[in-house]
């Protein structure tokens, strides 16, 4: 087991501080904009950025890289909020479509302003072009790393 060093420890402890602390400012953001989570606005704009506005389930599960348990709860919640509809697939009978509705898409529209002006606020301006580019070098090594321990399942090693 390779053991870190006192330095690495701090900055892996740096990161994973400003990692929770950027999470949490964005979905106060979403709350206060828009008064949905994280979760749901990851819903929204998935199915917004499908054809006709809508998925199959099994095509969220996807997209969202969510247990199928974790995204029927989360669905149940949106859709009692009057956020996404389901609907049984025609052509398979254990197949269900997920749609947005008008309500949920105004939600997420409204949301996404904010979003933008958070993001740009909290992660871009306070770093240089330099910074940027160095974190973004950094950000798709580490992808890669973590795509290369993935087992033949996709879960990590």
């Amino acid at each position: 087991m390779a053991e870190l060093t006192e330095e690495e420890w701090e900055l892996w402890r740096t990161f994973h501080a400003m990692r929770q602390q950027l999470a949490r400012a964005l979905e106060d953001r979403f709350q206060h904009d828009a008064g949905i989570s994280d979760p749901s606005y990851a819903v929204l704009v998935a199915l917004v950025d499908s054809a006709e506005r809508q998925l199959r389930s099994r095509e969220l599960v996807v997209r969202t890289g969510w247990e199928k348990s974790r995204l029927s709860h989360q669905l149940t919640r949106m859709a009692r909020h009057g956020l996404v509809e389901r609907s049984d697939c025609d052509d398979d009978s254990r197949g269900t479509w997920i749609r947005v509705t008008p309500k949920g898409r105004r939600l997420m529209l409204k949301a996404t302003r904010g979003h933008a002006a958070a993001v740009r606020a909290l992660f871009f301006d306070p770093l240089s072009h330099e910074e940027l580019a160095a974190l973004r070098s950094a950000s798709e090594k580490i992808l890669a790393a973590i795509k290369g321990a993935a087992g033949p399942n996709g879960a990590g090693a």
